[in-house]
């Protein structure tokens, strides 16, 4: 079994994304084969809160030339966007970056 910080890859720190902090709602990259409740446990393991709903998608590779190069792609990844409940504390990680 592995673990949280296995399935928790990095948070996504971006305008859209900032702007969903005041709804609780938090975005990080995750693991591609990690399921919605293997990340709720893990958002919860590691930042102590307490999480209502996970959603996920998968974000396709972009394909790039650099060059006379033939085109190549950029790896794809797995996004979580997680809402927390309202009586949860905020994750703090995040409090600085608005």
């Amino acid at each position: 079994m592995r673990s949280a910080y296995d399935v928790i890859v990095r948070p996504i720190i971006s305008e859209q994304s900032m702007e969903q902090t005041h709804m609780k709602k938090y975005v990080f990259e995750v693991a591609r084969d990690a399921g919605k409740i293997e990340i709720k446990k893990a958002v919860e393991t590691v930042f102590g809160v307490k999480v209502d709903k996970v959603n996920t998608l998968r974000v396709k590779g972009k394909v790039k030339q650099q060059g006379r190069n033939p085109a190549g792609r950029t790896a794809e990844w797995k996004k979580a966007i997680v809402r927390l409940t309202d009586d949860s504390k905020t994750i703090e990680f995040f409090e600085g970056m608005v």
